[in-house]
């Protein structure tokens, strides 16, 4: 009985502080002191979107020399908040790494007329203005994008692609087609509602504006066991120590907002229903999206435990825009991917554990994912051993490495069939007819009827809100809880852990659990098979035109001449500028000839680097972003050809000094890792022989040289460009320059 009563406590409690939060306009749930930088309302086209500067302890503040953290919370049924209601988050860990930190949060309703092309560039404004700003930092701006955010940050970067340094995006649905049969229902639902008209309809009760509770809804419904019964029977089981928790989390899950519906359509036509976000399909003011524009290295953070973005829709993406990883590369983009073994969506975001570990590495390691060469890579963490080479180099508790990976690596965590893609594309153009069919012959009335009463009524009515009121001090059954509840804390006597009743109360709270989770697994798998029957009759595929000879339910990968021929005159400027440099390319070059043999990218050689910098005064004024613009050119040099790169090395040092020096910190570089390698001695005698006007030749099986080959899909980097990580690639045979 005590149990109850404070239990009903926790929820007046709950339900007051839904109001109280309603009552002061819903500000974004940040635990820390922050303050207004710029209103989006105030723009030339406004929206309710703003940016905020997170105030650092004035004990300790941040570090002008690095790089300013840009985090873009979800605008997806709930208020801003997720990324820093709590110490240990991407807002903490930021602050403590010394990083200035800013907050891009939005008010409860959207400004008449707003749209997401308003949005973006209001996103786009803040983050120029967070640049100018920090304008004497390391390096460009790293945005986190959270889930709904993180194609937003997407779109806003193929947009403008010398916005923003690194990006993270951290649970984000580009590719809301993919999934795995039997693991993610929700996909599924878009079609068996019939299409995006519903979000139309809703919009329209709304009087124009799209209730976020709905959201909130069809996400708790995917859970139906800790919706009903483990949230609340977790609070009820350890009602003495989850109550502020339990409260803390509810600020913001309370928190609904409202979206224009021209927003909310947008959405789901473009990205939910059609996928066109990685198709090309988006046209904003006459220009294409294309994510194959963004120049900024991009970090995919996901999560098998998530039920919302699992793997396959966070990184689908990359196969739909890229043929190969030389593909990758020809454009000039650094993919980084870190899968997560078992946190669920919120977890992302919210998660202690998840701050302490990926986001603090993530964090630690990110000019080194800026200087990344082209390609793609999975984020492999390991705890840090003392007795390790370079163990002092590292500054948080795990080794960071980057491991290359192919395409194939992303195909094998499952996706969808040719016959896949083929019903969602059936269910994108029934969508299409859905909704021309509602604004034809239902819109017209619906919008006539509805006014801004009713729709706040129904908004009112929704049971996500209803809930709060239900047991807040409105209710006058709820009076005489708060003073039986201090009575209760007064003579408090919980039980003890031993007590055969508590043993066979937790034994039933498994049960349902259990049999809510079985019927779970039934309606998904009655969903999917529905789906799966309805959009594979071929009458159905038929009567949408996919039926059609040549008729692709996905674009294919088509050839661009055009982008070919700019890759291959910007190759040419860069074999134009060989024997341009100094000591700094030397040792790229170096470096990059050295490890042609090695497999992953480890954190230690990186955090080697940046110590030799610090003891070079000279070098200190050069941005992250300069460093990478310098050390990129090097690597296109020895891909496209490391015979002529590595001849002409002499010429960029001046001096036996130099030369002594060169070797001397590339050794050290090296050796940060651990001891070097037969290999890497090798390479380096070559080099030093080269140096020193010396022919010395390792026998070995002579590689090919690497050109710039126009090809298709405009992968204009040869096969054998398979950059400085190949495991496979013996030492090359290498002469002086007069030899060649």
């Amino acid at each position: 009985m005590q149990r109850w009563v404070l239990f009903l406590d926790v929820l007046r409690r709950r339900g007051d502080q839904f109001m109280d939060h309603a009552d002061k306009g819903k500000p974004p749930v940040l635990t820390f002191p922050y303050e207004v930088v710029m209103e989006g309302r105030k723009l030339k086209r406004p929206c309710n979107y703003m940016l905020l500067h997170i105030l650092p302890d004035p004990a300790v503040g941040t570090d002008p020399a690095k790089r300013p953290f840009v985090i873009v919370d979800p605008r997806a049924g709930h208020g801003p908040g997720i990324g820093g209601f709590k110490p240990d988050s991407q807002i903490g860990t930021a602050l403590r790494a010394g990083h200035p930190c800013y907050f891009i949060g939005f008010h409860p309703e959207p400004e008449p007329g707003q749209t997401l092309a308003d949005v973006g560039e209001a996103e786009a404004f803040f983050i120029e203005h967070v640049g100018k700003l920090h304008d004497n930092a390391g390096g460009k701006p790293c945005v986190i994008g959270n889930c709904q955010a993180g194609w937003a940050v997407m779109a806003l970067s193929a947009v403008r692609p010398d916005l923003m340094g690194p990006i993270i995006i951290a649970g984000s649905p580009l590719s809301y087609w993919a999934g795995v049969k039997g693991r993610n229902p929700m996909r599924y639902l878009g079609g068996l509602y019939g299409g995006a008209w519903l979000a139309a309809l809703a919009s329209d009760l709304g009087n124009g504006r799209f209730d976020g509770a709905h959201l909130v809804g069809n996400f708790e419904k995917l859970d139906p066991a800790n919706t009903y019964w483990k949230k609340a029977y977790n609070l009820y089981a350890h009602i003495d120590t989850e109550a502020d928790r339990y409260l803390e989390f509810e600020k913001w899950w309370s928190g609904f907002f409202l979206m224009n519906g021209e927003e909310i359509e947008a959405i789901t036509d473009e990205l939910f229903v059609g996928n066109k976000m990685t198709s090309g399909g988006i046209v904003r003011n006459g220009r294409r999206l294309d994510l194959r524009n963004i120049r900024s290295p991009i970090l995919v953070f996901a999560s098998f435990g998530d039920n919302i973005t699992p793997p396959q829709q966070a990184l689908g993406w990359i196969l739909d825009l890229y043929s190969d990883v030389e593909d990758i590369r020809a454009h000039e983009q650094t993919i980084v991917y870190n899968l997560h073994h078992d946190i669920g969506h919120l977890g992302i975001f919210v998660s202690g554990r998840v701050a302490r570990k990926e986001t603090s590495e993530f964090v630690e390691n990110i000019d080194f994912i800026d200087l990344l060469p082209p390609g793609l890579y999975e984020m492999i963490l390991q705890p840090k051993d003392p007795k390790v080479p370079g163990a002092d180099l590292v500054a948080g508790d795990y080794v960071t490495r980057f491991e290359p990976r192919t395409l194939d690596d992303i195909r094998g965590l499952g996706g969808n069939t040719p016959e896949d893609d083929r019903r969602f594309a059936a269910v994108a153009r029934i969508s299409d007819i859905n909704k021309g069919l509602y604004a034809t012959f239902a819109r017209p009335s619906i919008q006539a009827t509805v006014n801004e009463p009713f729709a706040e009524w129904l908004r009112m009515m929704n049971p996500a809100r209803s809930q709060y009121y239900l047991f807040s001090h409105l209710n006058p059954f709820m009076a005489p809880v708060g003073p039986m509840a201090d009575w209760v804390r007064e003579h408090r006597r919980p039980v003890s852990p031993d007590n055969p009743y508590l043993s066979a109360q937790n034994r039933v709270s498994d049960e349902i659990v259990q049999g809510l989770d079985r019927w779970r697994d039934a309606r998904d798998g009655a969903v999917e098979r529905l789906f799966m029957g309805l959009y594979n009759a071929p009458l159905l595929q038929a009567l949408v035109g996919l039926a059609a000879p040549g008729e692709d339910a996905r674009p294919p990968h088509v050839r661009d001449e055009a982008f070919e021929a700019l890759v291959e005159k910007r190759m040419a400027e860069i074999m134009g500028r060989v024997e341009e440099g100094g000591m700094r390319e030397a040792l790229f070059r170096v470096l990059i000839h050295a490890r042609r043999g090695e497999g992953a990218l480890d954190e230690r050689a990186f955090q080697m680097l940046r110590k030799i910098r610090e003891e070079h005064p000279g070098t200190q004024h050069l941005s992250v972003d300069a460093v990478r613009a310098v050390f990129r050119e090097q690597v296109f040099l020895m891909l496209m050809d490391e015979d002529t790169a590595m001849s002409a090395l002499p010429k960029l040092l001046h001096g036996e000094k130099e030369r002594k020096e060169v070797m001397a910190l590339a050794e050290r570089v090296l050796e940060a890792s651990g001891p070097l390698t037969p290999d890497q001695r090798a390479r380096l005698r070559q080099v030093d022989a080269l140096l020193h006007n010396k022919e010395e030749r390792i026998e070995a099986e002579r590689e090919p040289p690497l050109r710039v080959l126009p090809g298709a899909g405009g992968a204009s980097l040869a096969k054998a460009a398979s950059d400085i990580s190949r495991a496979d690639a013996p030492p090359r045979a290498m002469g002086t320059a007069k030899a060649k």
